[in-house]
């Protein structure tokens, strides 16, 4: 995750007023674009870097989670989303998700499939 001085200049970059700042994280809420009044909440505890997004009426879609995880997070990172069994799902607000990347376990690195898995890089976006 972006160190704290580096973040708050991302956040006011991308039209996010911060509402709260602690010892572990913060929050705050978009104030334009598509995602006015989207609630963003991130911390750094617990053993996870975490950051959610709540708009209001809809959940987020891949670009707008692709904003968030280059808000918070630097190009070299690799941050997850979560789908867990069904016996552990918690859904206190509507519409929102979740990005997630361990601080100690893998030493802070997740490991990731080879990308011939997703797709052949060299083919480029199709249609």
């Amino acid at each position: 995750m972006k160190k704290a001085r580096d973040l708050q200049k991302c956040l006011g970059a991308h039209d996010i007023q911060i509402t709260h700042l602690g010892f572990d994280g913060g929050c705050g809420v978009f104030t334009k674009g598509t995602l006015k009044s989207a609630t963003v909440i991130w911390s750094y505890a617990g053993g996870w870097e975490h950051v959610s997004i709540c708009p209001k009426n809809r959940t987020p879609d891949w670009n707008e989670m692709c904003l968030l995880k280059d808000v918070f997070w630097n190009e070299d990172e690799t941050v997850i989303q979560y789908h867990p069994a069904k016996t552990n799902y918690v859904n206190n607000m509507k519409n929102c998700l979740h990005l997630w990347k361990p601080i100690e376990q893998f030493s802070g690195k997740l490991p990731i499939p080879p990308d011939i898995m997703v797709g052949v890089k060299a083919v480029g976006t199709m249609g």
